[in-house]
């Protein structure tokens, strides 16, 4: 395994490269890629930066973050506010993302998506309007703790930490999230599993791991 550092800028204009790549071998599909990192890694940052460049290489962008689609809180909290077991089991409502997002961007599919279900903070449905991806549009999804799940994407991006930089970076009043985050690199090695891993220990310095 090498690692490549790389500069911010860089990294979003690879990743475009690669998803556009992508979508030439595909007439006309439809592209959900996954950012996939704890927050300590910023995976909304990276999404985010990567739908300018999409847009200029000619794709519709649709960005959606996967804490908007977080379960009710009598069903997300039922064992506490604090239950690491529960925040990476039980948090993610996988049912209402595939269901509103993922599966109407198949082959075939309508391509209308809701971008967004619940606000966590209230815990109430944001009634956000569905909005329809074009064909050769791209879903750009950030969230935590999204792989291992047989959520399908054409293509996954894993931001990942090393322990000690996950808890430096990681706020006072999330540092109960750890033991999760530890779980999922033992239990499903995202790194592994992931079509792309960009070591993010240092935002404004990250590095492309190669195989």
């Amino acid at each position: 395994m090498q690692v490549r550092p790389i500069s911010p800028e860089r990294l979003a204009d690879l990743l475009a490269d690669r998803i556009d790549a992508l979508a030439s071998g595909t007439a006309g599909r439809r592209l959900r890629i996954a950012v996939d990192g704890a927050p300590a890694a910023r995976p909304r940052e990276l999404a985010d930066a990567l739908v300018e460049p999409l847009r200029l290489r000619g794709h519709p962008v649709l960005r959606v973050s996967a804490a908007d689609f977080l379960r009710p809180a009598s069903l997300r909290l039922e064992y506490g506010h604090r239950d690491p077991d529960a925040f990476h089991d039980t948090w993610l409502d996988d049912g209402a993302l595939l269901r509103e997002v993922l599966d109407p961007l198949e082959p075939g599919g309508s391509g209308r998506v809701l971008p967004s279900l619940r606000d966590a903070a209230t815990d109430r449905a944001t009634r956000a309007p569905y909005t329809e991806l074009a064909p050769g549009g791209v879903l750009l999804l950030d969230g935590a703790l999204l792989l291992g799940r047989w959520l399908p994407f054409e293509l996954t991006v894993h931001l990942a930490l090393t322990p000690g930089a996950l808890a430096r970076r990681t706020p006072p009043e999330e540092q109960w999230t750890l033991p999760a985050f530890a779980r999922y690199e033992s239990e499903t090695d995202p790194s592994a599993l992931a079509d792309l891993t960009v070591r993010a220990d240092d935002p404004r310095h990250p590095a492309l791991v190669l195989p």
